[in-house]
């Protein structure tokens, strides 16, 4: 007697969401998708850190803040440091990650109820805001107004002067929040991809994990971002007030 096996139906038959890994054999695709994983993590997510932590400093008050921005720039070769582990690695890594959205798929919406979809698009839009987001932060901090490389008494003014805009205000936080959350998740997806946390259990707890850093950096984002709002400017000379403007 011939037996038959029971229809595939949606709801007898689920698909297990994962993360591909990163696989080798794969030419050039795959050595370019290896830097840009790794680069998420460094330099750029170190350097993402040590930013926020540096910020942070503001809320220790105007002179703490300037004291601290007067270190970084007083490392030798700190142009140097600032084009090669810097702007090269985040530029590469936006735009390699534009082309993997442009080559990539997303199945968001209600035929595709998956959680990983989802966080794919979250990722892809973060990036895309905190890629204007530190593109404005670097040309107003770095290539406008006072140059804090060799002014770094006027480094907490010139952020306060540009807090008193709500736009800006807006904009910074947006931006704050959508680095700590794109970087958060980037750990989680380099742990994945690189075979560091194996099986579904780990990568639940590794992403219990990475949302507390997420939450973290946008906890200290927006501590740092309220000090310039409340904070006292330091007294300048009419010199330096005059670079600010």
């Amino acid at each position: 007697m011939a037996s038959f096996d029971p229809p595939v139906t949606a709801s007898s038959h689920k698909i297990r969401a994962g993360v591909a890994p990163l696989r080798a054999g794969e030419g050039y695709s795959f050595l370019w998708r290896r830097l840009h994983s790794l680069s998420g993590i460094f330099p750029i997510g170190a350097f993402l850190v040590e930013h926020y932590i540096s910020n942070a400093y503001a809320t220790k008050g105007a002179l703490a803040y300037n004291k601290q921005v007067e270190f970084l720039t007083s490392f030798p070769f700190v142009v140097f440091l600032e084009i090669f582990f810097i702007y090269i690695p985040i530029l590469y890594h936006s735009f390699y990650g534009f082309y993997i959205w442009y080559r990539g798929e997303s199945n968001v919406g209600p035929a595709y109820p998956w959680v990983g979809n989802w966080m794919y698009t979250a990722q892809r839009w973060t990036g895309i805001i905190a890629f204007f987001y530190i593109g404005y932060h670097v040309w107003t901090m770095r290539f406008s107004g006072v140059h804090l490389l060799t002014h770094s008494e006027a480094a907490f003014n010139k952020v306060y002067e540009s807090f008193q805009n709500p736009w800006v205000v807006a904009f910074y936080f947006i931006g704050i929040v959508a680095a700590s959350w794109h970087f958060a998740y980037g750990i989680w997806l380099f742990a994945a991809k690189w075979g560091i946390t194996v099986g579904d259990g780990a990568r639940r707890r590794f992403g219990v994990v990475c949302l507390g850093i997420g939450l973290v950096m946008a906890a200290i984002g927006v501590a740092t971002m309220v000090a310039f709002l409340t904070g006292t400017p330091t007294p300048v000379t009419e010199g330096a007030s005059a670079l600010v403007h």
